[in-house]
């Protein structure tokens, strides 16, 4: 459990918000239970790892403000539109006895040990977070999914995994799919061949249309000539005088 420094705020103006800004500080409220609302605030860099995790708005945490610890849950971050810079958190006060609605994280180990991942498959997640009813006082910082020994085509369900005692699922009408491991969707492209591939292919084909045309005047041509030459023998030998008998 992480423990936090607080510090009471008796302004919540603008102004005084932005000052204790500037001052590397984090403007924040700690509400529920019996006791009343309290505006607080918090030092940014005891905040800094906490608040870019996933399990942030799930994890337990004991503020100590002027001396006197409270269990708490963090609610609500209000973030900065254009540095991303958190401005603002809302505490929860963890009340024993009372149940808390949480998305809990989901983290999924042994990804080496499945056989269908091995062999090519995908882990197609459905579902990053399950949103889960907790006791105050047993809230799981995530939900470990075992991947060792599931194949493609395996479902891995809300059923499959082990909860602590009291902690359900508020979806109770269905046994729903956290993930799956589904087979490779991406087809291999056959090769394109090189471009010495490419000109040997040509060389063994047909002639270039070039050369064809070429081709195929040389050859009318020379048609040409032997039937001039033909026709010229012939006239040479109808004007041969007739032979004397």
């Amino acid at each position: 459990m992480s423990n936090l420094k607080a510090i009471k705020r008796e302004s919540t103006s603008s102004g005084a918000n932005n000052k204790l800004r500037s001052e590397g500080l984090i403007p924040a409220i700690l509400y529920g239970g019996k006791d009343a609302n309290k505006n607080i605030s918090v030092e940014k860099k005891d905040l800094k790892n906490l608040v870019n995790s996933d399990t942030f708005l799930s994890k337990v945490l004991e503020l100590d403000i002027d001396g006197k610890k409270e269990k708490v849950i963090p609610r609500d971050v209000e973030f900065h539109v254009v540095s991303e810079e958190p401005i603002h958190i809302d505490f929860m006060r963890i009340v024993a006895g009372k149940k808390i609605i949480l998305e809990i994280p989901v983290k999924f180990i042994n990804h080496p040990d499945s056989p269908g991942l091995k062999r090519g498959g995908v882990l197609n997640i459905v579902r990053r977070k399950v949103e889960l009813k907790c006791p105050a006082e047993n809230i799981p910082n995530e939900i470990t999914i075992d991947l060792a020994g599931t194949d493609i085509g395996t479902s891995i369900k809300i059923s499959s995994v082990k909860l602590e005692g009291n902690v359900v699922p508020t979806i109770t009408d269905r046994d729903f799919v956290i993930a799956t491991v589904a087979s490779p969707t991406v087809m291999k492209e056959p090769e394109k061949p090189s471009e010495s591939e490419a000109t040997a292919e040509g060389a063994e084909g047909e002639a270039p249309v070039e050369g064809a045309e070429a081709a195929s005047k040389d050859g009318d041509a020379t048609k040409k000539d032997e039937k001039s030459k033909e026709g010229a023998d012939k006239k040479t030998e109808d004007k041969k005088p007739a032979e004397k008998k």
